[in-house]
């Protein structure tokens, strides 16, 4: 998993015959310009594109994701209030997996080394390039126990 710059990510899209658009830049600065631990729907991010004064279509923005999660720049997750949500693809160190509550929809990140060096193993001995590797672990946060419990 490489950290992508708009370079990287031109000459990536010049290989496939593809071509370094304004909206993939933006997208891209955007993603890499996000705090940790937030993550933007399509929705989310042509809301903010559109506010900044960039004009770039819904579609567009869904285009853009889907391809920028299949190249490895972007994980799609799929999170407890059932819609895709997307964040930067961060390589070791700083890659984590998340923990949802199904309830509430509270998210909390954490490290998991081991689950990252799984991932490589396997892809490494089929021959596979990993682009990604992501534990979900879908639960019920103490509050919402809590809360059940009374009813």
């Amino acid at each position: 998993m490489a950290t992508y710059t708009p370079s990287a990510l031109k000459a990536e899209l010049n290989e496939r015959g593809w071509r370094m658009t304004p909206q993939r830049k933006t997208i891209l600065q955007t993603f890499q310009k996000l705090p940790g631990g937030e993550h933007l729907s399509a929705e989310d991010l042509c809301e903010m594109l559109n506010s900044r004064g960039e004009k770039v279509s819904l579609s567009t923005v869904y285009r853009n994701l889907k391809m920028m999660s299949r190249m490895g720049i972007l994980r799609e997750l799929e999170l407890a209030e059932g819609h895709k949500r997307y964040e930067i693809n961060q390589p070791a160190p700083h890659h984590h997996h998340h923990l949802i509550c199904v309830r509430c929809n509270k998210t909390i990140e954490f490290k998991n080394d081991s689950v990252l060096k799984a991932g490589s193993k396997v892809s490494e001995k089929l021959g596979y390039h990993l682009l990604d590797c992501q534990l979900l672990i879908h639960a019920v946060c103490p509050t919402c126990q809590r809360s059940i419990v009374q009813l």
